[in-house]
């Protein structure tokens, strides 16, 4: 049975009190908010203008497009300038302190936002949005939960779609596919203007080690230059460990996973590493809870790493990424990162991806990732499902 994917009014209040207070403490008047994965969060719809949110009272919502959105907080514009004569109307003033999705709107919306405004000041919205969104609401962790279990039902249907002489993509597609009838919505968000990703990433033998300019815990070539990540056309040849890092989005709200399968048998260093990365999460499992530094979660993988002889093939090898996972939740890549230099420390209600990888030149990547939820005690593992390198026969 599926979720309601409708979020309650008490579960959308509590995110606009939270982003209301924080709006205060950084010193703002009002924030516009125009961009669609936060136009999501705080209504549960989407539409195309932008919220006023005020740092006291009710949001409006600017509307311009769909037709047929009803209530007294939605009111039809045609264009961004018409936005202070309809405030005005309701005698609500302009704010002398504006805060704006500085990190994500154009040039051109920054622009026009200031001359329809002309606020005193302007200050960064996308940062305050970001960590409101870091904790999530009790509607929101339901969302995971579903996702989680859709999630790891479709990895266990992956054995039975591998073919012998497939390439990448055509295994890759596969597992799309049986994604799609299970429900997958199909788009993954990310944050970052040049953070493009496919549905997901499949990974074998020697292409695992291929480096790519997109900034995720691993590359892959791809299949064509304007997209340099993940899955190739490529043969899987026997020997080879396919890892496969798939995002769950069977709500809004994404998990995240990984798991490694073998053509035939792999060389003893492979079973040997991926056991490093499941006793990794063990250690993550005991250790984690709120109040844990990000930065010592990184730090105790990478020591783990070193001790286990792995260094060099941690997190990739002969481009190594700096984190071992990240939080999630409307967007792929949300805060905090599990990195070196990370300030935040764990709470509870956050979403978090581990995802201790080790690249193994020829041979693949193996590793697994999985998502979970900070409790008050700990962390609770959200994508249950096998966890050793499981074999596919043909």
């Amino acid at each position: 049975m599926n979720p309601n994917f409708i979020p309650t009014q008490d579960d959308l209040n509590i995110r606009l009190m939270r982003l209301q207070q924080m709006l205060i403490e950084a010193g703002g008047d009002a924030a516009l908010i125009s961009t669609d994965v936060n136009i999501y969060y705080l209504t549960g719809t989407l539409f195309a203008g932008c919220i006023f949110l005020p740092a006291e009272g009710k949001p409006i919502w600017f509307v311009q497009r769909p037709s047929g959105l009803t209530g007294e907080h939605a009111i039809y514009i045609r264009k961004t300038e018409d936005i202070p004569a309809a405030l005005k109307e309701r005698n609500v003033p302009l704010p002398e302190t504006l805060f704006l999705e500085t990190d994500q709107i154009t040039h051109n919306e920054f622009l026009r936002f200031e001359t329809a405004f002309h606020p005193l000041k302007i200050e960064n919205m996308t940062i305050l949005l970001r960590k409101a969104r870091m904790i999530k609401t009790p509607w929101e962790i339901e969302q995971f939960r579903f996702s989680a279990k859709k999630h790891a039902e479709v990895f266990r249907e992956i054995p039975a779609l591998f073919q012998k002489g497939m390439t990448e993509i055509e295994f890759q597609i596969e597992i799309e596919r049986v994604m799609r009838k299970n429900g997958s919505i199909g788009y993954f968000r990310t944050f970052g203007a040049n953070m493009k990703v496919f549905m997901a990433s499949l990974l074998s033998g020697k292409n695992a080690d291929v480096p790519s300019p997109i900034d995720f815990a691993l590359g892959g070539r791809g299949i064509h230059p304007i997209l340099p990540i993940g899955a190739s056309d490529n043969l899987i040849v026997e020997g080879s460990a396919i890892m496969i890092d798939f995002a769950g989005n069977f709500t809004a709200y994404q998990s995240d996973m990984t798991r490694v399968f073998s053509f035939g048998k792999l060389p003893a260093i492979a079973y040997r590493a991926h056991q490093v990365s499941i006793d990794m999460h063990c250690r993550f499992m005991e250790e984690a809870k709120p109040g844990t530094a990000c930065s010592d979660i990184y730090n105790l993988a990478l020591d783990t790493a070193g001790k286990s002889g792995f260094s060099a093939n941690f997190m990739g090898f002969s481009q190594q990424a700096k984190f071992v996972g990240h939080g999630i939740g409307l967007e792929i890549n949300e805060p905090p990162v599990l990195m070196n230099r990370s300030g935040d420390f764990l709470q509870q209600g956050m979403v978090i991806a581990f995802e201790p990888k080790f690249v193994l030149p020829d041979i693949g990547a193996v590793g697994i990732e999985n998502t979970y939820l900070v409790t008050e005690s700990g962390v609770e593992q959200l994508t249950i499902g096998e966890e050793e390198i499981i074999r596919l026969e043909t």
